[in-house]
């Protein structure tokens, strides 16, 4: 698989570390319980087809939201990461 970082061009995978989805969790109130909690931490959905996920290039370090099948894994489209904001 081929992402497009921002900064250096189209590189392989191995350069990059995947950090999960891009879009914001909630996380659960100061006072939820066991079980919410639990579930925060360890379930995810894990959706068949188009998904935006959360990359950092090791080498320069950039942070980006790469569009992509989880499917056919076809990158569709890359973006930076610009002050925290995926």
């Amino acid at each position: 698989m081929r992402i497009e970082c921002p900064h250096c061009g189209e590189r392989d995978l191995r350069e990059f570390t995947y950090r999960g989805h891009a879009l914001a969790l909630s996380r659960p109130s100061e006072g939820a319980s066991a079980e919410e909690w639990d579930d925060f931490l360890h379930n995810r959905d894990n959706p068949a087809g188009a998904t935006q996920d959360l990359w950092r290039h090791d080498p320069c370090g950039a942070w980006l939201v790469a569009e992509r099948s989880t499917t056919t894994h076809q990158v569709r489209a890359t973006r930076a990461v610009r002050g925290g904001e995926a």
